[in-house]
This record gives structure tokens, sequence and C-alpha cells, in this order.
């Protein structure tokens, strides 16, 4: 019956991140030790204060109906002035929308600002889904290349290229999912130098991992000069917060564009859930100590990973400056056997490593790169070493015919 569903839901894709990690759920499931590095979800659980805020904000006995579609207004309030103590970002309570998680909110400023045909820039390696929501709401992704050499960042000669006429927005995330790459003050600067020479061209910037952050220094696009009225900001809870499943994200947007995306979100999902939006505040109000101490974890791991993919030949990569992800090229294992399967592809040889290894990590393709893979180092140091062994060891089974 496939036939009579619509062509935009037939052409989308599904997540590549969400497929590798049900793919490794399942093997589990059959009783196999399988150490997933998959999925983008921190290992954390979400700080003791913010649990406690949300029971009682269900023992208050007041947070139980329909909210603002945009969120509640001491949320927005708060969040409005995190972005300007912060981000330097100047903005009203009223450009805020909060929504059910970050995605939710990219989704809904698509649909907002994208006609069939438009065109969007979209910073390659890129996280999975922006391909697939700028197709679904009738866009063109335009890719442009980030290299390994450049820490997968392109270049402005590159996005000065990409533009045409029929350019609508331009959308990159700082730190990177998948590359863990973190754009400097100076490349966002270059990035507005070559914007200001086109017509009003949006910009999406997804900082949702703002604060695992390695640098010690995050700039916002929209806090430069001339870029306040064109950049929407995508943040939420998930990764610093350690909140995945409390499904709470926001942007920060043009009042006019806010205004849009609130009209879409009240005739689809609605306000996200109260009781994780009072969770929410206590979050973004809370002290920043718990989240240093994640992050410093985060780092830690990140040193060790690089260490053992030293031992691992045909792994180069990146170092990251944020996030909590490793985006190897793996291009050197292409064309290898162990005298049964070759390998032609990343995704191959990740379907290799979850069967040979039991260790599930996801093909580059899913993000716009495909001879890498994508590594999450949000586990024990414990389960990264054994997952490292056991790829070095299955690996090392694979040689040039």
């Amino acid at each position: 019956m496939k036939h009579f569903l619509a062509n935009r839901i037939n052409a989308l894709p599904k997540s590549a991140t969400i497929a590798m990690n049900q793919q490794a759920i399942d093997l589990q499931a059959q009783g196999h030790d399988i150490i997933n590095l998959s999925i983008g979800e921190p290992d954390f659980k979400t700080p003791l204060s913010i649990q406690q805020a949300a029971k009682k904000a269900i023992d208050a006995g007041i947070y139980f109906s329909y909210t603002p579609v945009a969120g509640y207004a001491d949320l927005r309030a708060a969040i409005a002035d995190k972005l300007c103590q912060e981000n330097n970002i100047r903005c009203e309570p009223s450009q805020i929308v909060v929504s059910n998680g970050a995605k939710q909110a990219i989704a809904n400023v698509f649909s907002c600002l994208l006609n069939p045909g438009d065109e969007v820039v979209v910073y390659t390696p890129y996280w999975v889904s922006y391909v697939a929501i700028i197709q679904w709401a009738g866009g063109k992704p335009v890719l442009i290349q980030g290299k390994l050499a450049n820490n997968f960042e392109a270049t402005p000669e590159q996005l000065d290229q990409a533009i045409t006429s029929k350019t609508k927005a331009v959308i990159f995330s700082s730190p990177c999912n998948p590359t863990g790459h973190v754009f400097s003050k100076h490349a966002l600067e270059a990035m507005a130098t070559v914007l200001a020479k086109h017509a009003p061209i949006f910009v999406i910037a997804d900082e949702i991992y703002e604060y695992i952050n390695f640098v010690g220094e995050h700039t916002s696009m929209g806090a430069l000069p001339g870029m306040q009225d064109r950049v929407i900001t995508i943040n939420g809870f998930s990764k610093g917060f350690a909140m995945t499943g409390w499904r709470i994200g926001y942007m920060a947007a043009p009042a006019w564009l806010a205004k849009a995306c609130e009209k879409i979100q009240g005739q689809t999902t609605g306000a996200p859930s109260s009781i994780a939006q009072r969770a929410a505040l206590a979050a973004i109000q809370g002290d920043r100590k718990v989240i240093q101490l994640m992050t410093d974890t985060y780092r830690k791991r990140r040193d060790l990973c690089l260490e053992l993919l030293k031992e691992i030949p045909g792994f180069r990569s990146n170092t990251p400056l944020g996030g909590f992800f490793l985006f190897p090229d793996v291009s050197d294992y292409f064309g290898r056997t162990d005298g049964h399967v070759v390998i032609q592809d990343a995704h191959e040889l990740c379907m290799y490593l979850l069967r040979e290894a039991h260790v599930s990590v996801v093909a580059g393709s899913g993000f716009g790169e495909p001879n890498c893979v994508r590594i999450s180092y949000a586990v024990t140091e414990d389960q990264l070493r054994a997952a490292l062994q056991r790829i070095q060891e299955v690996l090392a089974k694979l040689k040039m015919p």
C-alpha cells in the first residue's frame, strides 16, 4: 500500500543515526554484547536540581493545562535573558518560540521560509536531518563541502560561489555535529561579509552543542554587527543539560518569523509539555557548574579516543573542538576484504564492525561525507577502550586483494 503515501514521505529518508541505533538495540535484545557508539545522546542523567524542579511543578498542581503555543512567558523571558547575557544576542521574549526539541524548531523555520525551489546552502558535513527537512519543506539543499585538512570548514569562497538568485538561507551547526568543529569569530565574520554582498539571505545557526565546547569561547552568528535581523538561532536543552527525553528546544528569530513559526506550531503539535518547560526554566536559571563537569568529562574522552585512534591504521581524524563525536576518514579500508566480504564504502564498513566487532558507529553518507564514520564518545572510558580495541582487532583482518 506504499503507493497510497504522499510523494514527499516516500522521498524522505530515514534518519541514519536512528536507524543504526535501532540495529544496535535489536542485536542487544538478541543477547549480543553491543557497544553502541552511534547515538548522539549524553550518557549523563539530567541534573538532580532539574529533576526536582519538575517534581515541584507536578506537586504544585497548576501546570496541567495547555500552555501558550510558543511556551510559558517566564521561560521565554529567561531564554531571551540568557541569549543577551551569554551570547550578546538582543531579542524580546516575543521573538522566542519554544518547541518539542530543536529539530521541530528547524522544521518550523524551513516550513515558514521556503517556497518550492528555494535553495538553502548547507555547510557539509551536516547533521543528518537538515537536508531531509529542507526537501520536505519544498526547498533544494546546496552542499558546500568542508575538507578534513581544514577541520571540515567550507571556505567563504565556497559560500560565495554557492549563492544564486534562488538562495533563501544558509544553515550550519557550531559546535558541529558530526565533526566537532567550532566556527571561530573570524570565520563567522568572513561568512557575514559574503552574505552582506547579496540580497537578504537568512542564516540558521544551530547552537545545540554550545555548552560542550573545548575552546572556551562560543561566538553566536546572531551577535555580529548587521546580522541580528538575518539570523535564526536554534538551541535547546538536550545536549548541554542532558535533557534529550524532555524534548525542549527553542529558536530566536526576527519577530515576523517567530510569529509565523508560532502559527505553524499551533496547527501541528502545539506547545511542549508543561512540566518539561518548568524543568527547562530551572535548567536555564541554574548553576552552570554541573555543565562544566560534563564538558570536562567529554574533553577527557575525546583525548582518549584520539590517542586510541592512532593505533588504528587508516583512520584519519580532525581534532574536535566541541560536541561528543569523532568523524574519521576511513576510506583507506574501501576495497579491502577478509576473504569473504569486500568493503565497498563506509556503510558496509559500519555493518562489518557491527557484525564482527559488535560495535555500532554511523556511516558518514548520512552527514554528506561518504568517506567518514561518526563515532560517539558519550559513553564511559571503559566502553571506549573496549570498543576501539575491538575495532582495531577486526580491521586488522581486512587486506587489499
